[in-house]
Formats: structure tokens, C-alpha cells, sequence
């Protein structure tokens, strides 16, 4: 199975921790790390903004990477949440290898 990295922004770390608690209690990832304090500018219905964020970096496998994405959005506070998957092109193996399995516990 390969391994593939999602992120999204959340507009605080309570919601992110919220939907990431989701995702991995229901095995759609193996791991969601936070990061706080994240400047987000972009523009938005014509607007300049210019926003702290969490960034969520969510691992899981390319086979659940649709159903890890769909209950994302469902489950996200924004209109058009980010959800952006890239594939690992490589890493450390017993890490991929737990990602892949389905090994939910143990180091993140």
C-alpha cells in the first residue's frame, strides 16, 4: 500500500484536534500531526486575508486517502476546506510500513 500525506487548515487548534481525533479513532489515518501558528494569506471572494491557522499533516494509505478525504470535508468548519493529498515518495520503512498496515498504535 503507499502512503500518501493530506493536509488541510483549520481556523484553531481545538477544531483540528476535534476532526483529528475522528480520523484516526475511526482508522481513516494512521496519524494527524497539529501545527499551530500557521500565517495563511490567500485570497478569498475577492478579498486579501491574511489568517493564523492549523495546519493539519494527516497520514494514511492511498486506499483510504477518498474515504480519509470525504470525512474530512464533512466534518471541516470551512466553506472550501483544503485537502490536499501528496504520495511519499520515501521514507523511514518500519514507519511506512506501520502507516500502510494499519498498526494504529505506537510513535507518530
Amino acid at each position: 500500500m503507499a502512503v500518501v500525506v493530506v493536509f488541510s487548515t483549520f481556523p484553531d487548534p481545538d477544531k483540528a484536534a476535534e476532526v483529528a481525533r475522528v480520523l484516526v479513532g475511526e482508522q481513516l489515518a494512521a496519524c494527524v500531526n497539529l501545527a499551530t501558528g500557521v500565517r495563511s494569506i490567500y485570497r478569498w471572494k475577492g478579498e486579501l486575508c491574511d489568517d493564523t491557522e492549523t495546519l493539519a499533516i494527516i497520514k494514511t494509505t492511498s486506499e483510504q486517502q477518498d474515504a480519509l478525504i470525504a470525512r474530512l470535508v464533512g466534518l471541516h468548519p470551512y466553506e472550501l476546506p483544503e485537502a490536499i493529498a501528496l504520495p511519499v515518495a520515501g521514507g523511514h520503512a518500519p514507519y511506512l510500513a506501520w502507516v500502510a498496515t494499519g498498526n494504529r498504535s505506537g510513535s507518530s
